[in-house]
């Protein structure tokens, strides 16, 4: 399966590395914040995590890239399109580490993200599913002009928001 090369601005949008990728990756999911999406995990777990994101990549033929910052090489976080088997709608998802937080690289990578979706798969439609305590995620749904749709509830999160974002 290939994996596109998508850059932006400040960001190059690409395949997950393990070998510079997944310590950053996995400091991140054993961090609190990780909560909202099925953390803390430890390494083991962030691991299988890490591998089923790039296997989504072969079952659906879309998913999250690993995001890194172009002017440091750094590894930034996974942004991209999610529908797991059970899940209410395909989604943009992202989950930016730590020490990039606040640089706006969610909302760059987001908005590629939704572009590709759009010009790339022909998705109708594009949701981001947020639990209802994850403010900050809902605040970033919110900038990208994104509305609540409805609330769901999932058994292991709980109060899901699912917000719909704006056409293409």
């Amino acid at each position: 399966m290939h994996i596109p090369v998508i850059e932006t601005e400040r960001l190059v949008m690409r395949a997950f590395r393990h070998e510079t990728d997944f310590d950053a990756y996995a400091a991140f999911y054993a961090s609190d914040v990780t909560r909202y999406y099925g953390g803390p995990l430890d390494r083991a777990a962030a691991w299988r995590a890490a591998a089923a994101m790039m296997g989504h990549w072969i079952i659906r033929g879309y998913g999250a890239w690993a995001v890194e910052e172009k002017a440091t090489g750094d590894f930034c976080g996974m942004v991209g399109l999610w529908n797991p088997e059970g899940w209410p709608a395909p989604e943009i998802t992202w989950a930016i580490v730590d020490s990039k937080q606040g640089a706006g690289f969610a909302t760059e990578a987001a908005l590629r993200s939704r572009r590709y979706a759009y010009e790339k798969l022909n998705w109708p439609v594009v949701h981001s599913c947020i639990s209802a305590e994850n403010t900050p995620s809902i605040q970033l749904a919110q900038r990208l002009g994104a509305t609540l749709e409805r609330e769901i509830s999932d058994t292991a999160r709980g109060p899901v928001l699912v917000y719909r974002h704006a056409g293409p």
